[in-house]
């Protein structure tokens, strides 16, 4: 794995993955969460998801859906990590940690440390989920939390590694980062992005 470890999420295309692939993205999301421009079904996801090697790591991400719901797309997809960007509770993660995935949690709150669900990754969103604003990373509102976690939230080629140099984050997070419009990858985009964010 990367000395930094970056996801591209929003992917709903050939293209879109290639190309994140291709530029060394360690993992690969997939919207299942209803009222995005990014929302895939399972059958798009599963046809994505078998373009990628072993070594990337698939996610399908979520917000507030019943949990029998999260496992059957979960393995409708075939994809090997399942984020929950909602207020679901510890019970779901306990309840999806027998299936052998990769659990991500995605929270714009405060957290003290990864795993207090039960997650494998941390994702600090900001404030705003959505809104392409990102957190004040150097204000005294901002506290990293320990262990492994991704900053997602307004995140571009542009301000990427400056905010991995402020807040020391384990890994990034990036979907509208790199569109050319809204929810539209662009090739290009993944790649600075990924290049910029490694530095």
């Amino acid at each position: 794995m990367s000395a930094l470890f970056v996801k591209i999420c929003g992917l709903r295309t050939e293209r879109d993955v290639d190309a994140a692939v291709a530029a060394g993205a360690d993992a690969v999301g997939f919207v299942f969460a209803a009222g995005s421009p990014r929302t895939i079904d399972a059958a798009t996801a599963r046809g994505l998801a078998a373009r990628v090697p072993a070594g990337v790591l698939t996610v399908g991400v979520f917000r507030g859906q019943p949990v029998e719901e999260v496992r059957r797309l979960a393995e409708e997809s075939g994809v090997r990590g399942v984020q929950l960007h909602g207020e679901e509770g510890p019970e779901y993660y306990e309840a999806l940690r027998a299936e052998a995935r990769t659990l991500l949690r995605a929270t714009a709150r405060h957290v003290e440390r990864c795993g207090e669900y039960g997650e494998d990754l941390l994702l600090i969103d900001a404030p705003d989920p959505g809104s392409g604003k990102p957190w004040n990373w150097a204000s005294q509102e901002f506290t990293a939390p320990r262990g492994h976690w991704l900053l997602a939230g307004g995140l571009t080629a542009g301000n990427v590694r400056e905010a991995v140099e402020t807040t020391g984050a384990w890994g990034v997070d990036v979907s509208s980062g790199v569109e050319s419009a809204r929810g539209v990858k662009s090739p290009d985009l993944i790649r600075a992005f990924i290049e910029t964010a490694r530095g």
